[in-house]
């Protein structure tokens, strides 16, 4: 696939007589000279800058455009340190005086690559060595002591003068803007239209002091801007100078992306600049602001890491390799380790590493899908049952022009595989979004926790780290977008369930396949949503206000069901240990207390995962099926339940929201109704009901506000089990096996025990649960008939 040539090389070919400085490796990506060119000559790969090709000949170090100026200057000091690597040729005292009065010859040493390899890594930790560990590293590198000390002392420098041409880089396009935005108003005032008529306007209409004013405007603001990026390089940090006073209110819910002609093409992308950014923070974890040499750190880290995440996404063999089982594409570890230099670090010791990739259109345009990436709760609501918290730390640089072009921000996230048996990932990292070409945009994720350690921050001991991970995302006509997810991730796999551990290692459970198949269903059901008809199946009777208060329902019972399963921090919950309690049964409990969404009191939730010899979707339509709920739901009294209200959430029937009733309804649950979305995409399927109570529901199907509905979720999440799982085998009676294909079932119930948040929780309750949950997969086993 190709992005418009942003990665190929705009210089022609060729370095043009330049002078390169082995001794100054550009990045940490320390590679071949052509390799550096590709990166940062390239518009793909720079924080939205426009590299000069005016002084292509002069100063150009590894691949890079100087400006005269600079190349003048770093020929002078090159002249100075040469990194510490000139060996003066020796003269003897007989010779000394003739020495003396001709010039000196240079002999100059340029450094091996393990050398630079060492150099960086402690760059890395320590910008500013002391002397004792510049000796340390001049033994161990055989070194001078002076080489070593004039190495860093250059690398600096290089850091330094990067960061000045960025911002430089920011200004001129700044400047670009606003003398085309001058020059549109000049021919506006030239060609003036009537507001009444929109006809041209009488010469007369606009007044000569108007005028002067709109021009008096122009250059008041661009003095502006020339202020506030003054001061924005000696804060360290941007400074918003318009563009927080005027920011519009941004939208509370996934189902407010404002939707254009194209489907989601009225997206707002002004957003509040720098670090006030309302209520899409939280501060519920630690921030500690950067530095000036971290945030040069952050800067340089997000350089490589989009060069590695488009390489990725584009390279196809021998990078990526289609397996033989199923069609899946499979990293080349080797070629990867050939192709890149580690951004963030060795792996640590016991980690093991995932990576997937995988390519799909999505009902969704380009802006609007890095809007709600950019955005930390629309991107949790984009992906619910992957993400089970998000907030955005701070931000590093908020973009340019108004868009996200540019934008760098540091964030904190929680994503979860619905079962107990496998933990919640946290991860820390930073996100950088860049444009690359017209209607091209790529995103993407890095952990950070590295830089984090030699910053002084509190440290943690890290469970999963992110390398370069995220989307390049295309625009394609009527609204739609190509999108390529790459999902590369290194975790410790000693707390997670033998019976994920292969799913987990083959990149299906928190690979690229899931994020986009919950992408695509996402979409496609804001696009229905969005439309003014009402899908074919849907009960006419609901207004469309209703609609959209039962689907609030819907999605606030689906988020509680999700935190039960993973015991995530939305919650506070307190595991239990149990004796009576199976051994992968996972009992939690917590208290509810001035939650009008839930009753009060003290609420039991219990979860476990199950191998099931049956396919995913054999068993998502047994569970949805209302005529065969009297199998295994004992709240359906032993008799079929009847759809009285169905919602479509997608083109697939089983994507829904419906409300059921019990067709053998007892006379204590007259009032009782059963709400329940369904949802099954690539990636797996869910099944979560509550009960409702039948006066609140109908004050939601005529529009009014489902938060004060209180329920309880319990359901089923579905996934299959990948190519290595320990399913059985059977035989064709050729002598040749074949394993049977399963699926790995969660269940899990959130029950109330007690009314009294202040009660005290007694064993019998647990022993319920736990009986309810053995029986329900025992009757599940038995109908479905794989009880063996």
């Amino acid at each position: 696939m190709s992005f418009g040539g942003f990665l190929d090389n705009s210089s022609g070919g060729g370095l043009g007589g330049a002078t390169i400085v082995a001794d100054i490796p550009f990045s940490n990506m320390a590679a071949a000279g052509a390799m550096a060119q590709n990166i940062y000559n390239s518009p793909g790969l720079s924080l939205a800058l426009q590299p000069s090709i005016d002084n292509q000949g002069d100063g150009v170090r590894m691949g890079e455009n100087f400006d005269a100026s600079i190349g003048r200057r770093s020929r002078e000091e090159e002249h100075e340190s040469r990194s510490g690597s000139d060996n003066i040729d020796g003269v003897s005292g007989d010779d000394q005086d003739a020495a003396d009065n001709r010039p000196r010859k240079k002999r100059y040493h340029r450094h091996t690559p393990q050398q630079i390899q060492e150099l960086e890594a402690l760059f890395k930790e320590c910008p500013h060595p002391d002397e004792k560990q510049r000796l340390e590293l001049s033994k161990r590198l055989c070194l001078e002591t002076r080489q070593v000390k004039f190495w860093f002392q250059n690398r600096r420098t290089q850091m330094k003068t990067q960061l000045e041409r960025h911002e430089n880089s920011l200004l001129r396009q700044e400047n670009d803007k606003l003398r085309a935005e001058n020059m549109s108003i000049r021919e506006a005032m030239r060609n003036p239209i009537c507001t009444n008529c929109g006809g041209p306007a009488i010469i007369g209409d606009l007044s000569l002091e108007e005028q002067h004013l709109r021009i008096e405007n122009a250059r008041l603001k661009d003095e502006l801007d020339r202020v506030c990026a003054l001061a924005s390089k000696f804060l360290g940090r941007p400074l918003s100078s318009l563009a927080t006073s005027i920011a519009p209110p941004l939208p509370n819910s996934n189902l407010e992306l404002g939707v254009g002609s194209n489907g989601f093409g009225g997206l707002s992308t002004t957003l509040p600049l720098g670090p006030d950014f309302g209520g899409g923070v939280s501060n519920s974890f630690p921030v500690v602001p950067p530095n000036g040499v971290e945030r040069s750190m952050f800067l340089e880290l997000a350089l490589a890491a989009m060069y590695e995440l488009v390489k990725m996404a584009q390279t196809d063999e021998p990078l990526w390799i289609r397996s033989l089982e199923g069609g899946r594409e499979v990293l080349n570890h080797d070629e990867y380790s050939r192709m890149f230099t580690p951004c963030i670090g060795i792996k640590p010791a016991g980690f093991l590493t995932e990576a997937s990739r995988q390519t799909g259109v999505v009902i969704i345009n380009s802006l609007a899908l890095v809007e709600t990436l950019m955005d930390s709760n629309r991107w949790a609501e984009m992906f619910p049952c992957m993400i089970a918290r998000t907030s955005t730390t701070d931000v590093i640089s908020s973009g340019m022009g108004g868009t996200r072009n540019g934008a760098i921000q540091l964030m904190h996230a929680e994503l979860q595989l619905l079962s107990p048996l496998v933990p919640v990932r946290e991860v820390n990292f930073l996100r950088f979004c860049k444009q690359h070409a017209e209607g091209v945009w790529a995103v993407v994720d890095v952990s950070i926790d590295t830089l984090r350690e030699t910053s002084g921050a509190p440290t943690t001991y890290v469970k999963c780290r992110r390398l370069p991970s995220g989307c390049v995302v295309q625009d394609m006509p009527n609204g739609y977008s190509k999108v390529t997810w790459v999902e590369h991730v290194e975790y410790d796999e000693s707390q997670v369930h033998h019976l994920y551990r292969p799913l987990l290692s083959s990149g299906i459970g928190f690979g690229a396949q899931r994020w986009v198949a919950t992408l695509q269903r996402q979409c496609e059901c804001l696009a229905i949503l969005m439309s003014s008809t009402v899908p074919t199946g849907d009960h006419t009777a609901i207004t469309a206000s209703g609609r959209r208060s039962m689907l609030k329902l819907a999605q606030r019972m689906t988020g509680n069901f999700s935190a039960g399963v993973c015991a995530s921090t939305v919650h506070k919950w307190n595991k239990l240990n149990a004796g009576n309690v199976d051994e992968d049964v996972r009992v939690m409990t917590r208290k509810s207390v001035d939650n009008p969404g839930e009753p009060p009191g003290i609420v039991l939730s219990a979860a476990t995962s199950v191998w099931l010899p049956v396919s995913p979707q054999r068993l998502f339509d047994f569970l949805r099926d209302e005529r065969l709920r009297s199998e295994w739901d004992i709240l359906s009294n032993g008799g079929p339940m009847q759809e009285i209200a169905h919602i479509a959430k997608g083109q697939d029937h089983g994507n829904c929201v419906s409300l059921l009733r019990s067709s053998a309804m007892n006379t204590n649950q007259s009032s009782m109704l059963i709400l329940q979305e369904t949802c099954m995409d690539a990636g797996g399927s869910l099944v979560v009901y509550a009960p409702v109570d039948i006066p609140a529901m109908q004050v939601v199907m005529n529009g009014g506000d489902s938060a004060y509905v209180a329920l309880l979720p319990s359901g089923f999440s579905i996934i299959p089990d990948g190519t290595a799982s320990p399913g059985p085998t059977t035989s064709n009676g050729n002598g040749d096996s074949h394993r049977v294909g399963g699926s790995l079932l969660t269940v899990a119930f959130q029950i109330l025990v007690n009314s009294l948040p202040t009660a005290k929780l007694t064993v019998e309750s647990v022993e319920t649960v736990n009986n309810l949950i053995s029986c329900t997969v025992q009757k599940i086993k038995a109908a479905l008939q794989c009880e063996s």
